[in-house]
């Protein structure tokens, strides 16, 4: 847990990939499994399961630390990890461990322990620790570890420490578990590949590049094929004679959530496309799928009012034939086969392909996704006829013209401090827009502006507060961001009845004046949402 817990305090404190991976791959050299594969796993977030609640942290702190302290303090430091690993007082009556177990054996022991036996266990490696290694203990025990390793480049450290190709950890990655000693022993040289035999693993996905101005020029009708861009979420759905499963685009198992997806499926396939919702025969807004989202066991309420939809786009697997090698004119060839006889299953429809002769053309068929009222459009998808299905993201095969995003001018009102390394500025912004002399909340952003933009907007936020609540600041209503957002749904949890997804601050308008921001009403005609949405026939999959 030692050396878990320095690699941990390293990795926060670096900056740059390389240095990162270099620190990774010297961990993985030095500790012997199965620490490694279970750090692995933690780093990836492979690690399934969360040790203890974050109301268990909060139950231990409140018996050692003054609760008033305590907030005060986690005020100031903008995160609960940090703060309990600093102020957790030294008790010398209590018992103390001479040295903090082995990462395998701290995971083992909260895996097989009672709520109060976690407990107990929690507050002995918190008195038994440094700072540091509290700080890595309660980061790891939430499953809130955030030191820039994501999923794909830990299968490009694994792939660089073993001499293998990316592509290779790819293709295991879902088929095998922590703390993965066949894939330390293949990747050091002792021993074979790890063998998948999952019939229904989990593919990695082939993902897509904006389109940029210069890419325009080299895109050919005869090179690429279009489609929609559906603005739903990516999904795998992979059948083997009468099972199914469906996946996330991170590979984790969704399937239950997703109940009627997953249900009489004859054949073998694995598909890629995008999970809708579609009710009375229309494919609703995004706002709709939101409903079924994050729920583990949908109602049947639910189930039938808010019924799910696959639009699929490609094959990677059709019967014993894996198809990803294949060029995507090819793989479409299959799909279109496939479902042909399955023509009758309302649950999946085939993405079309649409027709372009020319850069122009293509850009109106993008201006059409910018004016149809099918509001589960977003955009172009461009897709090189010959491009294999290759997992990640290669150059030159695939693209997103996304529509360009819509826009308002908003009124800041509030300001949060922010956690981790944002944890010392102001940096998450609520504003709104005028409604009879009054400012209504529409959103809320973190994101669009730069270091120095974020140091200049914390002394703004800190000179023109008004009132404090906590870790959150009301301000004179005087500044003015330029807010783009993908699109805006009706919503009974914001005063103002709108809400926004995606937004992001686009400009900071320093120059205008807070009383010329828009009015609420530029929203209306913007709403997309069961009730007003229609569907364009020529945009209905």
């Amino acid at each position: 847990m030692d050396a878990f817990a320095s690699l941990l305090d390293r990795l926060y404190f670096t900056q740059g990939n390389l240095a990162k991976a270099a620190l990774v791959k010297d961990y993985l050299a030095r500790t012997p499994d199965p620490d490694r594969g279970y750090a692995v796993a933690a780093l990836a977030g492979s690690l399934n399961f969360a040790f203890f609640k974050r109301s268990t942290i909060k139950e231990v702190v409140d018996e050692r630390v003054d609760p008033h302290l305590f907030a005060l303090s986690r005020d100031y430091v903008g995160e609960t990890s940090e703060t309990v690993a600093h102020i957790w007082p030294e008790n010398p009556a209590a018992p103390r461990l001479d040295r903090l177990p082995a990462l395998h054996e701290v995971i083992d022991r909260f895996s097989a322990a009672t709520r109060a036996e976690v407990k107990e266990y929690l507050v002995l490696l918190l008195d038994s620790a440094t700072s540091e290694q509290r700080w890595a203990l309660l980061k790891l025990g939430t499953g809130g570890l955030r030191v820039g390793i994501s999923a794909r480049f830990m299968k490009t450290i694994l792939a660089q420490f073993g001499g293998k190709d990316v592509s290779d950890i790819e293709a295991l990655w879902h088929g095998i578990s922590p703390p993965y000693e066949e894939l330390f022993a293949w990747l050091e040289g002792r021993g074979p590949e790890p063998r998948v035999n999952d019939g229904l693993a989990f593919h990695p996905l082939m993902l897509s590049h904006p389109v940029e101005e210069s890419d325009l020029p080299s895109i050919a009708a005869g090179d690429f094929a279009a489609e929609w861009k559906y603005d739903g979420i990516r999904v795998q759905l992979v059948t083997r004679n009468g099972s199914a499963r469906l996946y996330s685009r991170n590979g984790d198992n969704i399937s239950a959530a997703f109940p009627e997806l997953v249900v009489q499926h004859s054949g073998v396939a694995a598909l890629d496309g995008e999970l809708l919702v579609k009710r009375s025969g229309e494919i609703g807004p995004f706002n709709d799928l939101q409903q079924r989202l994050n729920r583990k066991q949908p109602s049947k309420k639910l189930l039938e009012s808010h019924p799910a939809h696959l639009v699929v786009y490609d094959m990677l697997q059709d019967g014993p034939d894996d198809l990803r090698a294949l060029s995507f004119i090819e793989r479409r060839a299959h799909l279109e086969a496939w479902h042909r006889a399955r023509h009758y299953d309302q649950r999946l429809s085939l993405s079309p392909l649409l027709d372009f002769t020319s850069i122009a053309s293509l850009t109106d068929l993008r201006a059409r996704a910018d004016r149809s009222s099918a509001n589960y459009i977003e955009g172009v998808m461009l897709k090189r006829k010959d491009s294999p299905y290759v997992a990640g993201r290669p150059k030159g095969h695939w693209f997103k013209w996304k529509r360009d995003p819509l826009s308002v001018d908003a009124v800041l009102m509030y300001a949060q401090r922010g956690s981790g390394k944002r944890s010392s500025f102001y940096s998450d912004y609520t504003f709104g827009l005028w409604s009879d002399g009054q400012l209504l909340p529409i959103g809320k952003a973190y994101s669009g502006f730069t270091d120095q933009e974020l140091r200049r907007l914390d002394s703004w936020i800190r000179n023109n507060t008004i009132s404090q609540f906590g870790p959150v600041r009301e301000v004179a209503r005087h500044l003015v961001f330029e807010v783009a957002f993908d699109s805006v749904h009706r919503s009974s949890r914001h005063k103002s009845g709108y809400a926004l997804r995606f937004p992001r601050i686009s400009r900071i308008r320093w120059d205008k004046p807070a009383e010329e921001a828009d009015q609420l009403s530029v929203l209306q005609p913007l709403v997309q949402d069961s009730i007003t949405a229609g569907v364009g026939s020529d945009i209905q999959p």
